[in-house]
């Protein structure tokens, strides 16, 4: 072969490989409506995802969704009302666990909302019925539970790891338990669209603290996936640095047990498999220092190569 045509073979493959690059796209599209972990009402854990080329979005918890719809307008993410982004975009609810940081925007925008379905494990959603949707608390929006349901939500139970279809959507869901002060629990939620997944935890504790192996259990349900490239980004919670005491995380990351856990999964899914891998950092706790030095804690001890995201309300990005 002549030095000529060893160079055009050269232009060929990477012309070939920058083709490759560029038919890559999304497969999924996010929207934060609220991204702390406390004190904030007007940003707390809430998470609209959707697959790409679709508005049909469910919400991952819902602690805020009025003030993060209004700011994702501002942003020019939305070219509707508030009202109808609420009414019409958003088909469900997640709910992984019915702490009131998770679940007060629903409560409250329940009256403003259309019929669509709450989704949630038995106990969660025992939970909400009993101590929010009971005709006491607040009215009963579903269609279970004490008082007189209206039936405007249909109030469906997630079995632990049985994949079930999303109402309204492409989309499918299984639940996994999480721990969040054991034996009080959290659920983290595989999303799947097409041949593509993205998953999201609720509040969760290391399995060391909490004497569970919920998260070792979930890593290896996840790991092929890892692996196969098919998880495009995984929301976990880190809510305090690393500072804070064993006995005061309530059921909770810091930066150190953040980074443990995920090398546990790196262990079942591959050297290097999680280089380039979107974490979306969750539930940041005030005050504002604190949140600072998470961020810079979770930036220095990133040695597995992640790609680090720090959602903001209102501001759409995409995996």
């Amino acid at each position: 072969m002549t030095v000529f045509k060893r160079f055009l073979l050269c232009l060929l493959l990477i012309s070939l490989n920058g083709f490759s690059q560029k038919k890559e796209h999304a497969s999924f599209k996010v929207v934060p409506l609220g991204v702390k972990g406390g004190i904030d009402e007007k940003n707390l854990s809430a998470y609209l995802i959707a697959p790409e080329n679709t508005n049909d979005y469910i919400s991952l918890d819902a602690g805020t969704l009025h003030s993060g719809i209004e700011k994702a307008i501002k942003n020019n993410v939305f070219k509707v009302s508030s009202s109808q982004v609420l009414r019409k975009y958003i088909k469900g609810y997640f709910i992984s666990h019915a702490h009131l940081d998770h679940v007060s925007g629903l409560i409250i925008n329940s009256a403003a909302d259309s019929s669509k379905t709450v989704y949630a494990t038995n106990r969660c959603m025992k939970m909400m019925q009993n101590h929010y949707f009971n005709d006491e608390t607040w009215i009963n929006f579903g269609d279970d539970g004490p008082g007189k349901p209206l039936k405007m939500y249909h109030f469906q139970t997630l079995d632990i790891g049985k994949e079930i279809p999303i109402t309204n959507t492409s989309m499918t869901v299984k639940a996994f338990p999480l721990s969040h002060v054991n034996p009080f629990e959290s659920t983290a939620f595989l999303i799947k669209n097409a041949d593509s997944y993205a998953l999201y935890l609720g509040d969760t504790g290391p399995d060391v603290i909490e004497k569970s192996d919920n998260l070792s259990n979930l890593w290896m349900a996840i790991a092929p996936l890892v692996k196969s490239k098919q998880l495009k980004g995984m929301f976990i919670e880190v809510s305090f640095p690393n500072e804070q005491p064993d006995q005061f995380l309530f059921g909770h990351l810091t930066p150190n047990y953040l980074i443990n856990e995920l090398h546990k999964l790196e262990e079942l899914s591959g050297k290097d498999s999680l280089k380039g891998f979107k974490i979306i950092i969750t539930h940041l706790k005030p005050p504002a220092k604190n949140i600072l030095k998470i961020k810079e804690q979770i930036k220095k001890q990133n040695d597995l190569g992640l790609k680090i995201i720090f959602p903001e309300q209102g501001k759409q990005f995409k995996l």
